[in-house]
């Protein structure tokens, strides 16, 4: 699949590079919001689209802003988005407005965004980093609703608003409470470890399972990296050699 291609920051984005699972990035929305699989759906699109549009918007002005003041810049884009997407929630979709509340705003500082907008977005082109922020915003979905519909599953029996459990089921409330993220989470991430363990050991090729920077810059083949623009210390290069 050819570097920066469509396809290939579609595939980053939900496997490669989940933002959720294996980033672990925008842990606050992802535990607070996925009470429900509509609630996560509804979260993660919104913030698909946020990351999507200051991407592409973001690419467009990258030779424009200037290099001291490109994450005030880059705040400013992403805050305008999250303005847009806040007021058209509230006029077309009230019910997702309640119940995500707070946490629409809280989208401007959402590592993701930012992490995205000042790794790759501001490093690449305008195509690549629209499709960049689709996958990242699909793959940061597709894990809230994940986790979503576990939560409503065990805490209420339902997924969707659907009933799956039988009436003798009772549900067990610990799952839609905080602590029940926590649990959630967790397994869901350990699962994903135990697959690609398990994978290795039969000599499968599980390199599109990752675990965020493995530090080898030389092998790297993300252009987007900062680490690869950013000159290694002294300090890090005498940890790394030991």
């Amino acid at each position: 699949m050819k570097q920066n291609s469509p396809a290939e920051r579609l595939v980053n984005g939900l496997v490669k590079e989940n933002p959720t699972f294996v980033l672990m990035l925008g842990m606050c929305p992802t535990l607070a919001v996925t009470t429900s699989a509509i609630n996560g759906l509804g979260m993660g699109l919104t913030t698909m689209v946020v990351l999507a549009l200051s991407n592409m918007f973001i690419s467009l002005l990258r030779k424009i802003i200037p290099d001291k003041v490109r994450i005030p810049a880059f705040i400013v884009i992403i805050a305008s988005f999250v303005t847009v997407v806040e007021l058209l929630l509230k006029a077309f979709i009230p019910f997702l407005y309640g119940a995500l509340g707070l946490y629409i705003p809280l989208i401007v500082v959402n590592c993701i965004i930012l992490g995205r907008a000042e790794a790759y977005a501001s490093k690449n082109g305008v195509i690549s980093s629209l499709f960049d922020g689709i996958g990242m915003g699909l793959g940061f979905t597709l894990a809230l609703t994940v986790i979503g519909a576990v939560r409503e599953l065990f805490g209420a029996g339902e997924v969707f608003g659907f009933r799956v459990m039988p009436q003798s089921y009772v549900p067990c409330s610990i799952f839609i409470l905080a602590p029940g993220a926590f649990f959630v989470l967790a397994a869901l991430t350990a699962i994903q470890n135990k697959v690609k363990l398990a994978g290795e050991r039969r000599g499968k090729d599980m390199s599109k399972i990752q675990s965020g920077c493995n530090m080898d810059c030389a092998g790297c083949g993300e252009s987007g990296c900062s680490r690869r623009l950013v000159p290694e210390s002294v300090s890090e290069k005498e940890a790394r050699n030991g």
